[in-house]
């Protein structure tokens, strides 16, 4: 799971539709981000703040759709 910055709110990260995906990688065993596809993300801090959780469509580094 990568954790999302910039983003406040779920409502946010929905508006932020057709805007580069701004991202942290969280993984210990390699890069998580692999381009075009769906990602579960959690935000606003991955590492100290997880009120929310959402599924992020990326194609061509932008969001597409936010669920």
């Amino acid at each position: 799971m990568m954790g999302v910055y910039g983003y406040k709110t779920k409502k946010q990260l929905k508006e932020s539709v057709g805007k580069q995906f701004q991202y942290v990688e969280t993984s210990f065993f390699g890069p998580e981000y692999k381009g075009d596809g769906d990602y579960t993300v959690v935000g606003p801090d991955a590492y100290h703040d997880r009120r929310f959780y959402a599924t992020v469509t990326v194609k061509n580094d932008l969001i597409v759709k936010v669920t």
